[in-house]
């Protein structure tokens, strides 16, 4: 039975770095895949007037939580390794995400997460590997 978007926003409250700090927003949750969006605020830049890489990847990473752990319920994943490349500076007012999932096995998944801005310029790319623990979300 797949999550409706209000429960999975629910579940993910709960990170609270992700969506109170960042303030980043679950768009649309299905299992496998995830949308997410981060309106771009002051404490997201750097001393450049650019968003600051740790913003991109803390939207990326939660991104890849919500996909693969949409409808989980043999355990939940958490990031392995993530590797990311910075493409672009956002040019938009708004981060989207958009985790897919590559392969999910047994004990670990493999995800790639788009960062675009709101205008389509491509922020950065991430792959993300995910190891499955015991504990459930």
């Amino acid at each position: 039975m797949t999550q409706s978007l209000e429960d999975v926003r629910k579940c993910f409250s709960a990170d609270k770095f992700a969506t109170e700090a960042a303030g980043i927003v679950v768009e649309k949750a299905e299992p496998c895949y995830a949308e997410c969006s981060m309106k771009i605020q002051p404490l997201h830049l750097n001393a450049a007037g650019a968003v600051m890489g740790g913003a991109i990847f803390t939207l990326a990473d939660f991104c890849f939580a919500v996909a693969s752990n949409n409808n989980n319920d043999s355990g939940s994943f958490v990031s392995l390794s993530c590797q990311i490349s910075f493409t672009g500076r956002a040019k938009g007012s708004v981060l989207k995400g958009e985790a897919k999932c590559v392969k999910s096995g047994r004990s670990t998944c493999l995800y790639t997460v788009d960062v675009t801005d709101d205008l389509g310029n491509k922020v950065a790319f991430a792959l993300v590997n995910g190891f499955r623990t015991s504990t459930s979300l």
